[in-house]
């Protein structure tokens, strides 16, 4: 008897543990991963005003780069992340072999560009050093914004993809210089000018709507941040509940509210 109760209990802890795999249950907290600005603020505008009438328990976790929330929804530390727009995420993808699926966009963070040399673009002195992102994604998306304000042209058809091969004239000689976009911000002391993400101006105190030189526009903008998670987690109730909140009128009046055209809500 002893040995059949012993072998009963080794079973069901067995049970126990490998009752549920897949890193993401209907039931307990919601583990979210985000950037700290503005993601983590929005998220926890949500966490402590609206998320317990939903019956919604929202863990944030912060990552201070762009790499590692896709490498921790991958190996199941998140549920979701909150950080990256659909052209990162697609690169990512097409990189890594994820199977993530994006939801609705939920905000814009304008792309912009900054300078402590100079007050306005056309002062940008000849062979001007100029800082753009180093990810694919990104440097495209900030030189079509160098393009918008008439500092480079580039080869028609480029769209998003462009790459510094695709420049068509550079008419003031500038030298690309590409960091991690974390980084771009304390570039600004050794370049005529940084194309900086909105995300970082934030954290690093810069005020997009005042600062930046020139400012991405958000109409049509393909850059809308929102939340993923992996595929087929979409139908977990959490993720719903949270995607609910994140579209909700009360969250598009604190973004408004909060970063005064900083950031721009995209529903």
């Amino acid at each position: 008897m002893r040995r059949l109760l012993a072998a009963l209990t080794v079973l069901l802890a067995l049970a126990a543990c490998g009752g549920n795999d897949s890193g993401s249950s209907s039931d307990g907290a919601l583990k979210v991963g985000v950037s700290p600005v503005p993601h983590g603020e929005i998220l926890t505008y949500i966490k402590d005003n609206l998320a317990e009438k939903e019956g919604l328990d929202l863990e944030i976790v912060e990552f201070n780069d762009y790499v590692q929330p896709n490498v921790a929804l991958q190996d199941k530390q998140l549920d979701a992340n909150y950080f990256q727009h659909k052209p990162y995420l697609a690169e990512e993808v097409k990189a890594k072999g994820y199977k993530f699926t994006a939801l609705e966009p939920v905000h814009i963070e304008p792309l912009g560009l900054y300078s402590k040399k100079v007050k306005d673009l056309a002062a940008v002195p000849e062979g001007g050093v100029v800082a753009i992102p180093n990810d694919p994604s990104n440097s495209g998306r900030a030189l079509n914004l160098l393009a918008a304000n008439n500092l480079i042209t580039l080869k028609d058809g480029v769209g998003v993809n462009a790459t510094e091969r695709d420049i068509a004239s550079n008419p003031k000689k500038l030298t690309f210089k590409a960091l991690e976009a974390a980084q771009l911000p304390r570039s600004l002391d050794d370049t005529a000018l940084s194309v900086i993400n909105g995300n970082y101006a934030i954290e690093t105190d810069l005020n997009p709507a005042k600062d930046a030189l020139a400012l991405e526009s958000g109409t049509d903008n393909p850059y809308a941040n929102l939340l993923v998670v992996r595929t087929g987690d979409e139908k977990d109730e959490r993720i719903a509940k949270l995607e609910k909140l994140l579209h909700s009128p009360e969250v598009k009046k604190f973004i408004e509210d909060k970063y005064s055209g900083s950031v721009l809500a995209a529903f």
